[in-house]
């Protein structure tokens, strides 16, 4: 969990902003939005499922693109 230490010469402005840049190092706010609803075994498969496509189909690009430099 992030937190910070406030000093008496920083503004709020900057503390917030310090903490802010925690938050998203930690990951806090996509882990929140992806645990708000439940997800079936079906749907993370299915994510999964695409998810692997999409690399693959990337590495068959850069592949693609590299050998047509040749």
């Amino acid at each position: 969990m992030p937190g910070i230490v406030v000093t008496s010469r920083e503004s709020f402005d900057d503390a917030y902003r310090k903490f802010k840049r925690q938050s998203d190092r930690n990951l806090i706010v996509t882990e929140a939005r992806s645990r708000q609803y439940y997800e079936t075994k079906t749907e993370k498969r299915k994510k999964e499922k695409i998810a692997t496509r999409k690399k693959i189909l990337k590495k068959l690009f850069m592949l693609r693109r590299y050998e047509s430099r040749l």
